[in-house]
């Protein structure tokens, strides 16, 4: 089994884990008794009243679809949208370009190995602290916006036809992302473009693509796919398996497991959004589960702001009865706060919701990084929320 370097402590493969006939999991990989998915409630999927579902919402219903995205951001931060304008056809052959990737020899994806640096690659872990428990997957990440970020010749050249594929997904992902940011700024009462230019615009805002690949795993109930979080970013786009459900939304005390719909993409509220509506819409924790017999496959589009752009409530939605809720900060310092001061023993980004809720008791760090530094980080940062 290929191990790698670069990182504080080798890296194992965990497909390779999987595939190499174990039946039971490191210890690293367990989690505590609290964390594990056979603890807390799970609903939905099988479980107790297993018709609870995020809303699923038709995009080309008009009138009707601008208000249904309006409830699920306020009371969900999740929702599924069909006739969304991407193809079928080209969601499925997304799909089955990564699958196929990801059956290739271990040497092959070797290859493409990331690094703590960037996180651009062939990766199996998020965090970089030493002793972390860690999540039962492993991912490509790769940008696709800024231009001056994209560059596909990191991207797998196999299967052959890939980096044409996901070029064209991407585009057309981006699109809709536009779409979605419009229908939000307009039912927050504000110009069309209000959100998509707090991003830094068209040719200035975040677009990525982390690709998870959740092998199947002999102790399901002992670990987790992906651990509790919210996503810090703006907005994510996922393309959920088509056969294996694994996400799991939390809900009040309960964790709701999302059915898919069919030709359908999850979208969800990340933390930037939140504070730009002055918390009117929603960004929820979300959480992985893995399966005893089968792998999954997963594609999340994280549509972010430009870094360096200082992001707080919208004036707009701004009053004495609603004074503000959270102190300007850029994207940049918001995850040094999440990864760093918050949670830096926690091999998920973001671990749970005292990210957010809890970010103004860290102004002081923000207010000494301004200081350091001259009030900037890297414009553009390497890596997102799973």
């Amino acid at each position: 089994m290929m191990e790698c370097q670069s990182w504080p402590e080798p890296v194992i493969r965990v497909q390779a884990l999987a595939e190499s006939g174990l039946t039971r999991i490191p210890d690293r990989f367990i989690k505590p008794e609290s964390h594990r998915p056979t603890t807390r409630g799970s609903v939905g999927g099988g479980g107790i009243n297993g018709d609870i579902n995020i809303p699923v919402i038709d995009l080309g219903a008009g009138s009707g679809a601008v208000e249904r995205v309006a409830e699920a951001c306020r009371e969900w931060g999740f929702f599924q949208v069909v006739n969304h304008g991407v193809r079928p056809e080209l969601m499925r052959k997304a799909r089955e370009v990564w699958r196929e990737f990801f059956e290739q020899p271990l040497g092959v994806k070797e290859e493409y190995a990331n690094s703590p640096t960037t996180y651009e690659g062939y990766g199996s872990r998020l965090g970089v602290k030493k002793g972390a428990i860690l999540d039962w997957s492993d991912y490509f990440f790769l940008h696709y916006k800024p231009s001056c970020l994209k560059d596909t010749s990191k991207w797998p050249s196999l299967p052959s036809s890939l980096r044409e594929v996901i070029d064209e997904y991407g585009a057309e992902v981006v699109k809709l992302g536009g779409r979605v940011l419009k229908i939000m700024s307009r039912n927050l009462g504000l110009e069309d473009e209000f959100l998509l230019k707090a991003f830094g615009g068209e040719e200035e805002l975040g677009a990525c693509l982390r690709v998870n690949f959740y092998p199947s795993c002999p102790q399901p109930d002992l670990t987790l796919g992906l651990s509790p979080h919210s996503d810090p970013g703006g907005m994510t786009i996922l393309l959920p398996d088509d056969h294996v459900s694994g996400l799991q939304v939390r809900r009040g005390n309960d964790w709701i497991t999302v059915k898919p719909a069919s030709d359908a993409f999850i979208i969800n509220i990340g933390d930037q959004i939140q504070v730009l509506s002055n918390a009117i819409y929603k960004s929820i924790e979300h959480r992985v589960i893995v399966n005893s017999n089968k792998d999954r496959v997963s594609l999340a589009f994280f549509y972010n702001p430009r870094s360096d752009l200082l992001i707080e409530p919208a004036k707009e939605l701004v009053s004495e009865e609603r004074p503000s809720l959270y102190t300007p900060m850029t994207f940049d310092e918001l995850r040094y706060i999440m990864g760093d001061v918050v949670a830096p023993n926690q091999c998920s980004f973001v671990h749970g919701r005292q990210s957010l809720d809890n970010v103004v008791i860290f102004q002081e760090v923000i207010n000494y990084m301004r200081r350091k530094v001259g009030g900037k980080r890297s414009i553009y940062a390497y890596e997102d929320s799973p």
